[in-house]
C-alpha cells in the first residue's frame, strides 16, 4: 500500500477531498507545522483546521506503521513457505493493528508451550486424527485405544491419558490462534464484560480512598475513564483486586457451536473439555489483557483530552494587560515577598513586608506598599492564592483604601510557581534573586499575560489534570506540547518582549533559534521589522516562512508586522491599498472602506478567498488579542477559611480544574470545592467541559462542608 492509497483511505474515513489530504500531507512532510498549514495554507487544504490536520497526520502515521508491520509479517510467513494467495490478500487488506496480529498469530514464533512440547513428543498425528473425526459422519471410536499407540515413556508419555492431553493441547492452541474466534470473543468482552473489583481483606471499611470500589461492578463498554484509572491505581497499590467477568456458559456455547461438528458423544466430550481449556488457559487471559489495555488507552486519551482542554483554557485566560504590577507571594511568619514589575513584566524592585506580625509591622508594610504603588504607578496587584492569601488580600484592601487611584487587586492561582522559581529557566532569568522572589515575579506576570508566563512551566505542574500520573506519559507530554504550541500561535507573540521559552513554541522555531533571536535582540536592540529576522543566526528562509506570521512587532517600520498578515501577503495588501487609493500604513484605519472591496478581484493562482478574508480580518483589528476580556473573581469578605463557610452560602469563585465527574472551584478558603457533575446545571450533563472551563468566574452555592476531610460540596444548579 503506497502513500496514494493511504491518502485515499484517510479521505474516505474522514469524508475529506483526497486532494486536500494529499496537499496537507505534502506540506507536512516538507516540514510545515500544523499551525502554519491551518493558518496560511487554507487554499491548499480546503481550510482544514488544526484538529482535522492532527487527526489526518496521526492516522497517516498509524497506517504507515501498519504497512511496515505488514511487510515484516509477509516476509516471515513467506520464509515458512506458508504464504497463500488468500492469506496474502487478507494481510494486505487489513486496516487494524490488532486484527493484523490476530492473522499473524498462528505463524508467529512462540516460546515453548504445552502444544509445542506435545509436538516434540510426536503427538501431532494423534491431534490430526482426532480432528479428522470431528465431522457429522464420523464413526465412534475409542480414543483411549487409539492413544495407546502414542505411549512413549522416554518422551514422558506414560499412558493414553497423557497422549490425549498432549493432543488436546495442540488442538487448544490452534483454536486460540484463530483470528475469527479471537475477534468475536474480544468484541464479546467489550459488549458484555463487566469490571468487578473488591478491596482486599487487609483494609477494613473506611480505611482507604477506594471505598466506592469495595464491591464495584461496571460494564466494560460504559465504564467512565476516571473509574478505569482509579481501579488500575488501586490495583497497583495492592489495595484492590480487579477482574473482568463474563457469562462463560455463553462463551462455551459459542465455541462449541463453532468448533464441534461431530455427533459422536466421545468426540464431543473430548472437544468440550479441550475448548474449555483453550478458553480458560489461552483465550481468556490474553483477551482480558487486551481489553484491559484497550480500556486503559481509552481512559488515557479521554483524560489527556480533558487535560488538553483545561490547559488550553488556562493558557488562553484573559490577560489583565501589560500594566505596571505589584506582585505578592503571601506568607505569615516569613512575610510577604513584594515585587514591582514594569508594564512589560521587567523586574524593578523587591522587598519583604510583614503585615501579619503585629500592628507596628502592619503599618510599616502598608507604607511600603503605598510607596511602591505611587513610585512605580502600579495599576495591578497580583496576590498568590497560597498560605495567607485571603489575609494578605484584606491587608492590601486596607492599604489602597486611602489612595485616590486604586489599583485592581486580583488573587492569582500560583500552582506551579514554586516549580518555576526553582527551575533552570528562573535561575537564568534571575540568578541573583531568592527563590521566593522569583515566585512572586511569576505570580505578577501570570496576571499580566498568563500564556507568556505559564509556558515556562511543565504543564503537568499547573494543576489542571486528572489522574495525570496514571496516564501514558509519552503521549501526555506530546499532546500537552501540541496544546501549548497551538495556543501560542493562536495568540501570536511579541517578538521584542518574548522569552526564549515562549519563542520555542512559535511555529518553526527551535530552541537554538529562539536563543539566537534573544541574543540578537540583546545585542542589536529591538527588531524594527520582520525581515530583520533573517539576520538571526540559523534562521533561514524556511523558518522565516513558518514563523513570521505568528510574530508581532509593535511600533515597527511596517504596521503590517503587528498583524497576523503573513509577509508573503504584503503585496496583496498593497494591491488593496492601491484600489482604495490610500497609503499602506493607513489601510488598517480604513475599516469602512475595506468592507466595500470586491474581494474576488484579488484572487489569483497563489492567493484565494480564505487568505484574502483572513487578511481583511487582521486589518480591521490590527494587533488585537483574540483572548476574552479580562475578568476576575471577587471573594466574599470574612470568608477566609473552610470553617467560615456555611451551608446555603452563595459565593463567587473561579474554576481551577474540570474533570470527568465535575469541576473544582476556588472560593477563597485555601481548599477548592467540588461541583459534582450532577450539580453543574438543572439538566443532565454528559461532559462538564460543555458547561464550565478553567479560569471561568462562576457563582456557587455551598451544599456541604466536611472540615475533617477538607471537602466542600458546591452547586451551580440554583436560582
Amino acid at each position: 500500500m503506497n502513500s496514494v492509497i493511504i491518502s485515499q483511505i484517510i479521505a474516505q474515513e474522514f469524508s475529506i477531498a483526497q486532494q486536500n489530504i494529499n496537499n496537507a500531507l505534502e506540506l507536512w512532510t516538507e516540514g510545515a507545522t500544523i499551525p502554519f498549514i491551518a493558518r496560511y495554507r487554507k487554499e491548499r487544504t480546503g481550510s482544514l483546521d488544526e484538529l482535522e490536520l492532527r487527526n489526518i497526520f496521526e492516522r497517516y502515521t498509524y497506517l504507515t506503521e501498519l504497512e511496515k508491520r505488514k511487510e515484516t509479517i509477509l516476509e516471515k510467513i513467506s520464509s515458512q513457505n506458508k504464504l497463500t494467495a488468500e492469506l496474502k490478500n487478507q494481510i494486505i487488506s487489513c486496516l487494524n493493528k490488532t486484527d493484523l496480529e490476530d492473522i499473524y498469530l498462528p505463524y508467529k514464533p512462540k516460546r515453548r508451550t504445552r502444544a509445542s512440547i506435545a509436538r516434540e513428543q510426536g503427538l501431532e498425528p494423534l491431534a490430526k486424527f482426532i480432528q479428522s473425526l470431528n465431522h457429522p459422519q464420523a464413526k465412534t471410536v475409542s480414543l483411549e485405544e487409539v492413544a495407546q499407540e502414542y505411549i512413549n515413556e522416554s518422551q514422558g508419555i506414560e499412558n493414553a491419558n497423557d497422549a490425549l492431553s498432549g493432543a488436546a493441547d495442540i488442538l487448544a492452541e490452534a483454536v486460540a490462534d484463530k483470528a475469527e474466534i479471537r475477534a468475536y470473543l474480544r468484541a464479546y468482552l467489550f459488549k458484555k464484560g463487566v469490571f468487578v473489583s473488591q478491596i482486599k481483606k487487609d483494609f477494613p471499611e473506611g480505611s482507604t480512598k477506594y471505598e466506592m470500589y469495595r464491591k464495584y461492578q461496571y460494564a466494560v463498554s460504559k465504564i467512565p475513564p476516571h473509574n478505569i484509572l482509579a481501579l488500575y491505581r488501586g490495583e497497583a497499590e495492592k489495595i484492590l483486586t480487579v477482574d473482568i467477568k463474563i457469562a462463560e456458559e455463553e462463551v462455551m456455547a459459542y465455541l462449541e457451536g463453532q468448533e464441534i461438528l461431530t455427533k459422536s458423544t466421545i468426540i464431543k466430550n473430548f472437544y468440550r473439555a479441550m475448548l474449555k481449556d483453550a478458553f480458560n488457559r489461552l483465550l481468556k487471559p490474553s483477551l482480558v489483557r487486551e481489553v484491559r489495555s484497550d480500556r486503559k488507552q481509552y481512559a488515557d486519551l479521554e483524560s489527556i483530552k480533558t487535560f488538553e482542554t483545561n490547559l488550553r483554557n488556562l493558557l488562553l485566560s484573559s490577560p489583565a494587560g501589560m500594566k505596571p504590577t505589584l506582585a505578592i507571594d503571601p506568607g505569615f511568619r516569613t512575610g510577604c515577598k513584594v515585587a514591582a514589575l514594569s508594564e512589560t513584566g521587567r523586574f524593578i524592585k523587591y522587598q519583604a513586608i510583614f503585615p501579619h506580625s503585629g500592628t507596628q509591622k502592619r503599618e510599616q508594610a502598608k507604607r511600603i506598599v503605598q510607596d511602591f504603588i505611587s513610585k512605580y504607578n502600579i495599576e495591578l496587584i497580583a496576590i498568590g492564592n497560597g498560605t495567607a492569601s485571603r489575609e494578605t488580600d484584606q491587608f492590601i484592601g486596607e492599604s489602597i483604601k486611602e489612595l485616590d487611584l486604586k489599583p485592581i487587586k486580583v488573587i492569582v492561582n500560583e500552582s506551579g510557581a514554586s516549580i518555576y522559581s526553582a527551575s533552570d529557566v528562573a535561575r537564568q532569568e534571575f540568578p541573583d534573586l531568592d527563590i521566593t522572589v522569583r515566585g512572586a515575579i511569576s505570580i505578577g506576570r501570570r496576571l499580566q499575560d498568563p500564556l507568556a508566563e505559564l509556558v515556562k512551566i511543565d504543564p503537568k505542574s499547573i494543576g489542571v489534570g486528572q489522574y495525570q500520573h496514571d496516564v501514558e506519559q509519552k503521549l501526555l507530554k506530546k499532546k500537552l506540547a501540541e496544546t501549548v504550541e497551538s495556543c501560542v500561535n493562536y495568540v501570536g507573540v511579541d517578538l521584542n518582549t518574548a522569552s526564549t521559552e515562549l519563542l520555542t513554541f512559535v511555529s518553526g522555531i527551535s530552541g537554538a533559534i529562539a536563543n539566537n533571536i534573544v541574543a540578537y535582540r540583546n545585542e542589536k536592540g529591538a527588531f524594527k521589522n520582520r525581515k530583520e529576522l533573517l539576520k538571526v543566526a540559523k534562521l533561514g528562509a524556511k523558518t522565516f516562512e513558518q514563523a513570521a506570521g505568528f510574530l508581532r512587532i509593535r511600533n515597527g517600520d511596517n504596521p503590517l508586522d503587528n498583524t497576523g498578515v503573513h509577509p508573503e501577503s504584503y503585496q496583496l495588501i498593497k494591491q488593496m491599498a492601491t484600489v482604495l487609493n490610500i497609503p499602506v500604513k493607513e489601510i488598517s484605519k480604513a475599516e469602512a472602506k475595506l468592507k466595500t472591496l470586491d474581494l474576488k478581484q484579488f484572487v489569483s493562482e497563489k492567493v484565494g478567498l480564505p487568505t484574502i478574508k483572513d487578511a481583511i480580518a487582521e486589518l480591521e483589528k490590527p494587533g488585537r488579542d483574540p483572548r476574552e476580556q479580562f475578568k476576575y473573581a471577587t471573594f466574599q469578605e470574612g470568608i477566609n477559611e473552610i470553617k467560615d463557610l456555611k451551608e446555603g452560602m452563595i459565593l463567587e469563585g473561579i474554576v481551577t480544574n474540570v474533570v470527568n465527574f465535575g469541576a473544582f472551584v476556588d472560593v477563597g478558603v485555601h481548599q477548592d470545592g467540588l461541583v459534582h457533575i450532577s450539580q453543574l446545571a438543572n439538566r443532565f450533563v454528559e461532559d462538564p467541559k460543555q458547561i464550565v472551563k478553567v479560569g471561568e468566574v462562576v457563582k456557587v452555592k455551598v451544599l456541604e462542608i466536611n472540615e475533617k476531610l477538607q471537602r466542600i460540596g458546591l452547586s451551580m444548579n440554583f436560582k
